[in-house]
């Protein structure tokens, strides 16, 4: 997708707040726990390199991404820490793995049973073996082993290839989030359990999110930090955070056209809104191709501190807001974040559609240009 930098629309983002967030959680890390940093999804919407980069400046040892593709990103950007995969891949894929020394999930027997078939065909070089994390199913109810046996059963095989080797075990908490611990609690004993069934610790033991180190117990030897990095709630609004954390983006726009509207006019597709007097009615140039869905109708955006009420639907690129008054062109318009006294979340977005502040800050599209600042 082509980015489009000849408009005002952009999102920006704060690295000395992913920094600032990354520290300030650092004291709830026990003496043998180090971060890595996941950066999945383009960095959540912020930005893929900019931010492993400062992440990797505020302390983080290593990264974690969604797939293969994501993991090859880092590595041609000159990351050489240690890069963990969190979903399966297609197996054509391996060779890549091998190359770049990524680390694979390995999510049932059958599939490592695949993979084993599939690195047989592969010249694999001392240097370029394949790098194996044993994914538990401890309760998620994604991916991962259930069942001891099985997991017994596919440590051995690993450990019959010469090519192969058994770098790490991981699983993921439901509900780490929530006030209620008991299904978290369900899940560190199954994991507990699965641990002490091994016939030796690998080298790397991943469990903890933002959500377990935050309010949990956090165990293993490293701590997947995603979303808290970012200076964002882990549950969203259920729980209080016991550590100040910045937001670190900001999405921003301006004013192309304003002009007064009579009273009975209809504004955008479908005349879903009728203007009720005269009306001073500024565009836009935000869309739901830019991740800015048709649901958030009705929603206010801050222009010069004003509370600016989207009114028709909001269109591919652009949408319309009421003004309070003739305001000139080139006004920035703040979708999320403060103009003045007044601020939009990424929460706020999100309560008004439903959804997660993940969700929002994914949906930014690649459309829109990230600029990155160092504000803190």
């Amino acid at each position: 997708m082509v980015v489009s930098f000849h408009r005002p629309t952009r999102v920006v983002v704060d690295l000395a707040a992913i920094k600032e967030n990354i520290r300030a959680q650092q004291p709830y890390l026990a003496e043998n726990q180090t971060i890595f940093a996941v950066v999945k999804a383009n960095g959540y919407g912020h930005g893929v390199l900019a931010v492993a980069k400062a992440a990797k400046e505020a302390g983080a040892t290593g990264f974690c991404v969604a797939t293969l593709d994501e993991g090859i990103e880092l590595r041609t950007a000159g990351f050489t820490e240690p890069i963990f995969i969190l979903g399966p891949i297609d197996l054509s894929g391996l060779k890549w793995a091998s190359k770049y020394q990524l680390s694979l999930p390995v999510t049932s027997l059958a599939y490592l049973e695949d993979l084993i078939a599939q690195a047989e065909q592969l010249s694999l070089s001392k240097d370029n073996h394949l790098l194996l994390h044993l994914a538990i199913d401890s309760g998620m109810g994604r991916i991962g082993f259930r069942e001891n046996q099985s997991l017994q059963t596919a440590i051995s095989l690993i450990e019959q290839q010469a090519n192969l080797v058994w770098e790490g075990i991981f699983t993921h908490f439901a509900t780490a989030d929530e006030a209620d611990r008991s299904y978290w609690q369900q899940q560190f004993s199954r994991f507990e359990s699965v641990l002490a069934s091994l016939p030796r610790q690998p080298k790397y033991v991943h469990v903890s999110n933002s959500a377990t180190l935050l309010w949990q117990k956090p165990i293993g030897n490293v701590i997947r930090m995603g979303i808290s990095m970012y200076g964002l709630n882990p549950s969203g609004e259920a729980l209080q955070l016991p550590v100040a954390l910045k937001p670190a983006l900001s999405l921003v726009s301006a004013l192309t056209q304003v002009k007064l509207v009579e009273k009975g006019e209809g504004i955008g597709y479908g005349k879903t809104y009728e203007t009720k007097a005269s009306e001073w009615i500024g565009t836009v140039p935000i869309g739901y191709a830019d991740g800015f869905i048709r649901k958030f109708q009705g929603f206010s955006l801050l222009v010069d501190g004003y509370e600016c009420e989207i009114v028709g639907r909001v269109c591919m690129d652009q949408l319309m807001i009421r003004l309070p008054k003739e305001l000139p062109l080139g006004t920035e318009v703040v979708i999320i974040g403060k103009s003045k006294d007044k601020e939009n979340s990424l929460q706020d977005l999100a309560n008004y559609v439903d959804t997660i502040h993940y969700e929002i800050a994914c949906l930014i599209s690649a459309r829109v240009p990230r600029v990155y600042v160092e504000e803190s």
